[in-house]
């Protein structure tokens, strides 16, 4: 995923401080739910305060909210800015933060270069390449919330010296893995993927290379861009995971971005892990079909990159995603929109389609 500086963001994030939001007495809501750009939301709830991380390119930001419709006036707290130099200190984008064995671990995508490589190392790739020094990286929190923690840098995440990006973890039978967006070979270029391998801690990778696994590649004509591309791969993306388990039946999916972010055709995928080992490829079934895509009723494109949560009273759930409303501006035409989805019959998601409201609140808000 090749995304654009979000200096407009910036402003919002570079203090350390912003006054406490108020709670919002409102009975509805109007999307985006933050009024700056923004892209690739993480959100989730602890204690009485909804937590947010965004795209900001430049450092790890987390904002906190008492309600999940309204960030205009969050919270604002640095958690990571790496020093210069390094390989993790440019192009900072897609940070989660996890609550693992009684710790918060951020996981997030950077480079070293702000996505260029010299000539001497793009000669070697099929097309363009300039995300093919993106690796994955972990910064620890020591603490008994995520707003109090104290984060220091861990490491980074083995992906065998080959593009990585929007790296999330899965848990599945008291086993971590690490499932992210990457390419056949270190110089493909295109086609992104989904990988997955085993870790052993949050920040350790113990499979081998030989071990990684592709469960997902972009297959369909949604998965491609331009739609259905043809002739070749380039720019047809898998991307963006994220585990969604269903709290009823415990049926569980991996819910990922497909096609190319700056685009209308954005979308949000899902597979199911149908058997029980998530290193198996077999064990997962592809959605033929894109679960969350484009509105052009409602001027709602490139929706996607979405994470989950539930409402304050615990009996709704809710996905939280970015979109556009203008397809032509790419990646700079992002923002952060949130809705109330619910489960189908068989136990799958059932997202609405994107718009903007107004929608009635998160129950208990």
């Amino acid at each position: 995923m090749l995304k654009l500086l979000l200096t407009a963001a910036l402003a919002a994030v570079s203090v350390c401080y912003t006054t406490p939001n108020a709670t919002n007495s409102s009975t509805t809501f109007t999307n985006p739910i933050l009024d700056t750009v923004g892209a690739d939301p993480w959100v989730f709830r602890y204690d009485d305060y909804y937590y947010m991380t965004y795209t900001n390119n430049d450092n790890i930001t987390l904002q906190r909210s008492k309600v999940l419709t309204d960030w205009n006036n969050a919270e604002s707290k640095l958690l990571f800015k790496p020093p210069p130099g390094m390989n993790y200190s440019t192009d900072l984008w897609a940070p989660e933060l996890h609550n693992l064995n009684g710790s918060w671990y951020i996981v997030f995508t950077a480079d070293p270069r702000n996505d260029s490589p010299p000539p001497e190392t793009e000669m070697w790739c099929e097309y363009n390449c300039p995300a093919v020094n993106h690796r994955m990286y972990v910064v620890e929190g020591v603490g008994p919330n995520p707003w109090t923690a104290s984060y220091t840098y861990k490491g980074e995440l083995d992906t065998y010296n080959q593009f990585a990006i929007d790296g999330t973890y899965f848990q599945h039978n008291d086993q971590l893995y690490h499932i992210y967006s990457c390419w056949y070979r270190q110089y493909d270029g295109w086609p992104a993927n989904l990988c997955i391998t085993k870790l052993s801690n949050p920040w350790t990778v113990s499979s081998p290379f030989a071990e990684r696994q592709i469960i997902s590649v972009p297959e369909y004509a949604w998965e491609k861009t331009p739609f259905g591309r043809a002739s070749n791969d380039r720019l047809s993306s898998n991307e963006g995971p994220q585990q969604l388990v269903n709290p009823e039946t415990q049926q569980n999916f991996l819910i990922y971005s497909a096609a190319r972010s700056d685009n209308r055709n954005y979308c949000l995928a899902q597979l199911e892990l149908v058997g029980d080992d998530p290193m198996n490829p077999g064990d997962w079934r592809k959605h033929p079909y894109p679960v969350f895509y484009q509105n052009p009723g409602a001027e709602a494109y490139g929706v996607g990159h979405a994470s989950f949560t539930t409402s304050p009273d615990g009996k709704e759930d809710w996905i939280v995603y970015h979109g556009m409303r203008d397809p032509t501006n790419g990646w700079g035409a992002r923002t952060i929109r949130a809705q109330k989805f619910t489960w189908k019959e068989d136990g799958s998601p059932n997202f609405p389609r994107p718009g903007y409201g107004p929608y009635q609140v998160p129950g208990g808000q």
